[in-house]
């Protein structure tokens, strides 16, 4: 285990330093944190090969650090500052999520009605497609200290577009499951991925707001929210691994409901003073969680992705953008978020590659050749949509005149 932690920590020093040199040609590090996951992990040079990704201390590490991901999204969610634009929000991200949805079903089910493939699979595309990874453009906010209308969107949208996503393909796979395969999935675990992880963040997030309202200095403060999060941590492991019929919770919804819960318990300065003496702590989250997303990836399937790889990425991309602006002009949101939400939204990979896993595990044994098309199609999308979409979502926010903001305010 000892070497195996050695060969770990090696693989954030060279992610670390492979983010420094993209950021020198004015690209986000998070897309040098991405490729040298696939460049370290088991399909290249096998730095962080399978027995470190297989092996249970990484995976739960991995899973405390979503949750300390998911307080980037959940100290936003103030409620003082998101009553005003909360509605456009759900609407938007409604529009976004659905009609990515419903756009890419229509589209694979025209392919596949010529191509003599059954019609269900275009719908179990659609529901892959809808999901969004917020790690990456959270990074990109982050790295860059964006700040603006199409950030403020952004942020609590990241989190509905997980639950909608969740909602929608566990809803798609339990009717398809339930008419091909034995492989039932019972359907109160759509309602348990759901609100089991709120209800998780919200009780621990209550405790977290009670322990940490009162003014305290650096190592005290560090030390209380690292405390909590670990039981909001633990509470989600007991959960998953002994409760779940499967082990899908999402731990940065655990930790954004944990979050929202505290920042709404405190005061906005000492809100401020907690987020910053986290600060560090964050960093080295995002750089192992993006690490973790790329090191499953096979740069390999760049060279053999085929037709339908290149539909899903268009479509998708296509539904995300057309999604969003129609929700953000239903809204009267500004211009800005109207041209350029969806391109922020087009980073996929981490909740898709779940999503597909689970597809492929109730297709395998009624229909093998449906679960070998979804696992090529969305494994080769991942690896060449990630790129361009970590890319694509930062010109988005560059576009906006987003950049800088937030160093602006404070310096100002």
């Amino acid at each position: 285990m000892i070497l195996l932690l050695l060969r770990l920590v090696a693989a954030i020093v060279i992610a670390y330093l492979v983010g420094k040199l993209v950021s020198k040609v004015k690209l986000p590090a998070i897309l040098g944190w991405l490729i040298a996951g696939m460049i370290l992990g088991p399909h290249a040079f096998s730095l962080m090969n399978q027995e470190i990704l297989d092996a249970n201390w990484y995976e739960t590490t991995v899973h405390i650090l979503e949750c300390a991901v998911g307080l980037m999204i959940g100290t936003e969610l103030v409620w003082k500052q998101i009553k005003k634009s909360g509605k456009s929000i759900i609407i938007t991200t409604l529009t976004q999520s659905l009609g990515t949805f419903l756009f890419v079903s229509l589209v694979f089910g025209v392919v596949f009605y010529f191509s003599d493939i059954p019609l269900y699979l275009a719908f179990i595309f659609g529901g892959i497609a809808l999901a969004t990874a917020p790690a990456p453009a959270l990074s990109i906010v982050r790295e860059f200290k964006t700040d603006g209308p199409v950030t403020k969107a952004l942020i609590p949208m990241a989190a509905l577009d997980d639950m909608v996503g969740v909602v929608v393909f566990f809803t798609t796979i339990s009717i398809i499951a339930s008419n091909i395969s034995e492989k039932k999935l019972p359907a109160y675990l759509i309602v348990l991925v759901v609100v089991l992880p709120l209800i998780i963040g919200v009780v621990t997030g209550l405790l977290a707001g009670v322990v940490l309202k009162k003014e305290r200095k650096a190592p005290a403060t560090i030390a209380l929210l690292i405390g909590t999060l670990l039981i909001a941590s633990a509470v989600g492991f007991l959960f998953n691994n002994y409760i779940m019929p499967k082990p899908v919770l999402n731990f940065m919804l655990i930790g954004m409901a944990f979050s929202a819960t505290f920042a709404n318990m405190v005061s906005e300065e000492r809100l401020e003073q907690i987020m910053e003496n986290f600060n560090p702590i964050l960093g080295l989250s995002m750089i192992i969680v993006i690490l973790n997303l790329g090191a499953p990836l096979d740069y390999h399937l760049i060279l053999g992705a085929g037709v339908f790889t290149a539909i899903y990425i268009i479509a998708r991309g296509l539904g995300k953008y057309f999604g969003a602006l129609f929700g953000a002009t239903v809204t009267n949101s500004p211009d800005t978020v109207k041209k350029y939400l969806g391109l922020t939204l087009l980073p996929h990979s981490g909740v898709s590659l779940v999503f597909t896993g689970i597809a492929v595990s109730v297709l395998t044994a009624p229909a093998p050749e449906c679960a070998k098309i979804i696992q090529g199609t969305i494994a080769a999308a991942a690896v060449i949509n990630e790129i361009i979409a970590v890319i694509i979502a930062k010109k988005g926010f560059e576009w906006a005149g987003e950049f800088n903001k937030k160093a602006d305010v404070t310096n100002g």
